[in-house]
C-alpha cells in the first residue's frame, strides 16, 4: 500500500464501512481530509495519519479502526489532537 495511490475525492471510511470524510490531498505523513461545512470545526481540515490506512481502493481509502476511534485520532494542521 502506498500513499501515492490516494487521490483527491476519494472516501476515506473506517473499518465499519462509515464514511469519516473526504481526501483534499496528503501531506508528509497525513492525509488531509476535504473541509467540513458544518458542526463545531467547521471551514477547517482535519488530518488523519498514514498509519490508520487498511487499504486502498479505486475510489475509497479503508482505515483499521471503526470511525467512531479513527475520529478521536484526528489531528488539525499543527498536529494537535481534535478537541
Amino acid at each position: 500500500m502506498k500513499k501515492h495511490q490516494i487521490k483527491e475525492g476519494m472516501e476515506v471510511v473506517g473499518f465499519d464501512g462509515v464514511q469519516i470524510g473526504v481526501v483534499d490531498g496528503i501531506e508528509g505523513d497525513r492525509i488531509k481530509l476535504k473541509k467540513i461545512e458544518g458542526g463545531h470545526h467547521k471551514r477547517h481540515h482535519h488530518y488523519i495519519g498514514m498509519d490508520f490506512v487498511d487499504s486502498i481502493t479505486e475510489h475509497r481509502v479503508r482505515l483499521c479502526s471503526d470511525a467512531n476511534i479513527v475520529e478521536l485520532f484526528e489531528e488539525e494542521k499543527s498536529g494537535r489532537p481534535v478537541k
